[in-house]
């Protein structure tokens, strides 16, 4: 029951928070108005959402003394950390556009554990190398999460631009330029995070899982989208590549790295009611 309310509770949060910055933010001669950062207050409720959608995570996770983990749990977990790397961000640059696209996904992730139960429960979850292998696998998908909502966000302020006509809320964003930084920024970090997860599945499979590494269907996926990230880094130091190109080969290696993992657990979990 508790997890329940907890999830409820943050779910109403960033519910409300998305209503809130749309009504003050996002329509009609609001739009007119200078845009302006997340206020105190603002903050101090999005922190609040935080800490009970991360509770009821603690809870999902570990509730009954084993670890479980699903394509749910993973989803929630990754907009969890994307969120909060948000909120952390929003101190330092202007990002605001980020709200309407992030927080009812967001509020959509905390309530999908209650709807489906994870059923996969994690063997060798006590090993240290699984731990490190866990959290740095979750926070390169959390970072390339926040990277593809910040590459949406830029293609369509780039698609106003090229029309000659652009809207106030996306006008009150940081340059183009400063954006294009900001993201690779966010995709250098999220690569070597990632390099690091697949390096440690491979080369240490019996350590990290206690048994040898299966080339399936994950593994596929998870080599794939590191070598369209590497490609993406390769094409941006050699080639310059930005712009355009540069977002698809972002949104694109996202997907396939979101298919790696959640895809092959929602498959077996919802299609093949398998754990």
């Amino acid at each position: 029951m508790r997890d329940i309310l907890l999830h409820a509770l943050a779910a109403t949060i960033y519910g409300g928070l998305t209503v809130h910055f749309w009504r003050t933010r996002w329509q009609g001669p609001l739009l007119d108005r200078p845009n302006r950062g997340l206020t105190l207050v603002e903050r101090g409720i999005l922190l609040i959402a935080l800490v009970a959608h991360a509770v009821s995570l603690r809870t999902e996770i570990f509730g009954d003394g084993q670890m479980r983990f699903g394509f749910a749990i993973a989803l929630s977990v990754m907009m969890w950390l994307a969120t909060t790397l948000y909120w952390i961000e929003s101190f330092y640059a202007r990002m605001d556009g980020l709200q309407i696209m992030g927080l009812p996904l967001t509020a959509i992730a905390v309530l999908l554990p209650g709807l489906f139960a994870a059923p996969h429960v994690l063997t060798n979850a006590g090993s240290l190398g699984f731990r490190l292998h866990f959290l740095t696998a979750m926070l390169a998908y959390s970072l390339f999460t926040l990277a593809a909502l910040h590459a949406l966000l830029m293609a369509a302020a780039e698609r106003q631009l090229h029309r000659g006509k652009i809207t106030p809320l996306l006008s009150g964003l940081p340059p183009l330029l400063t954006m294009e930084t900001l993201l690779f920024r966010l995709i250098h970090v999220a690569f070597v995070l990632l390099t690091i997860t697949v390096a440690s599945g491979a080369l240490f499979s019996e350590s990290v899982f206690g048994k040898a590494l299966a080339f399936n269907h994950k593994t596929l996926f998870a080599i794939l989208s590191w070598l369209i990230f590497a490609a993406l880094l390769i094409g941006r130091h050699l080639r310059g590549w930005r712009g355009r190109l540069a977002l698809r080969w972002t949104i694109g290696g996202f997907v396939t790295l979101m298919l790696a993992y959640v895809g092959s657990r929602f498959v077996l979990e919802v299609l093949l009611v398998r754990s």
